[in-house]
């Protein structure tokens, strides 16, 4: 007998951690699958060639959830999940990252007694002040799988009590996407993307991409232009491009920042023209999670403007330096670059393309057991 998961994406990138479920899922018979999303947040983005560059169907379940402050959202989604479960009862619900939808929907789930499974689960930066940190520790409190991306996680869950026979190092998700994708756009056209004329300008020497989003960074005046000032340093030496969150573009102009000539700021970039920029960058300035393990996963030299990182793997063996926010620490992280002395690093165990198939044989086994 087939037993029924729902998967849950609240926001584009978790469409991207679900996407290699999904397809793997499609090469079984044991598992049936609904996609949910919550609608945590509306992006133009997400049309149908969105998801036909997935290699998925749209969802089957639209909740318009929207946004709203952290309660709020979280207690709508939690009302219009509860509805389907009670519907429709899934043998089990899968949550990826730590976004709200993932915490409002494992917390429904299980007060139902519908298991559990947490895609990237165990990840920990130990600032409480960051929502999703909050997110982690809750559903991983409650959750019944756990499928781990790096040694870190292991070692997080087992000091907070967590079974060892329900964690599992399976890999990364988001790097079975990617080299999907990588191979995707091999084949085709960039003409088309926003990024291949600025990346043809380009062309004859190196530059840097920059992303920039988090409140702490972004929302204070004092801190970014501080930021501002030293990436306007940093482009004197390598042009840079900056595809700016829009709240990072309206504080950039509300705070009178200006980033000098040798900064192009564009809007956000879908997932393949921003790839298609990235892969080929001399190094990537970021305070994104997911785009320090991307960068690891391709070899990118990645500087992280944060004080802290849920994902320390990238930096004990990939190619991310987490240099904070001093100005001197990241101008001393770029000069190493530039001048050739930057971490080589390496891709991490099982971070090799194929997490999402030892996911679905796991819930398989777990659920027909």
């Amino acid at each position: 007998m087939q037993k029924k998961i729902y998967l849950i994406a609240g926001a584009r990138p978790n469409f991207m951690k679900i996407a290699p479920i999904v397809r793997a899922l499609q090469q079984q018979d044991k598992l049936v699958y609904k996609i949910v999303h919550t609608g945590q947040h509306y992006d133009r983005e997400m049309n149908d060639v969105f998801f036909e560059e997935l290699g998925i169907p749209q969802p089957d379940i639209f909740m318009a959830a929207g946004g709203g402050s952290h309660s709020q959202q979280t207690a709508k989604i939690m009302v219009a999940f509860e509805e389907y479960c009670q519907a429709e009862r899934p043998d089990a619900v899968l949550v990826v990252g730590d976004v709200n939808s993932t915490l409002a929907c494992s917390i429904v789930a299980k007060k139902l007694h519908i298991p559990v499974a947490h895609v990237e689960a165990g990840l920990r930066s130990g600032d409480m002040c960051m929502p999703e940190e909050i997110n982690r520790l809750v559903t991983d409190s409650i959750t019944d799988w756990f499928f781990v991306t790096e040694p870190s996680g292991q070692q997080h869950l087992l000091r907070e009590g967590k079974p060892a026979s329900a964690i599992h190092y399976v890999g990364h998700v988001m790097v079975d996407n990617l080299l999907y994708q990588v191979e995707k756009l091999a084949q085709a056209g960039t003409s088309g993307f926003e990024t291949d004329p600025l990346k043809k300008s380009l062309s004859a020497r190196p530059y840097g991409v920059v992303t920039l989003h988090r409140p702490s960074n972004v929302d204070n005046p004092e801190m970014l232009a501080r930021i501002g000032q030293t990436l306007k340093q940093i482009a004197t030496q390598l042009p840079l491009v900056f595809p700016a969150h829009p709240r990072t573009q309206n504080n950039l102009k509300k705070f009178n920042i200006d980033l000098g000539p040798d900064i192009t700021v564009m809007g956000p970039q879908a997932y393949m023209p921003f790839l298609h920029l990235w892969k080929d960058a001399k190094l990537v300035l970021t305070d994104s999670g997911g785009l320090q393990e991307e960068t690891t996963a391709l070899g990118v030299p990645c500087i992280t403007i944060r004080e802290n990182t849920e994902r320390p793997v990238t930096v004990d063996e990939g190619s991310n330096t987490l240099a904070g926010t001093d100005p001197a620490r990241i101008l001393a992280a770029v000069d190493n670059i530039l001048q050739g002395r930057g971490k080589q690093g390496r891709r991490p165990h099982l971070w090799d393309g194929n997490a999402a198939r030892r996911i679905v044989e796991t819930l398989t086994r777990a659920l027909h057991s």
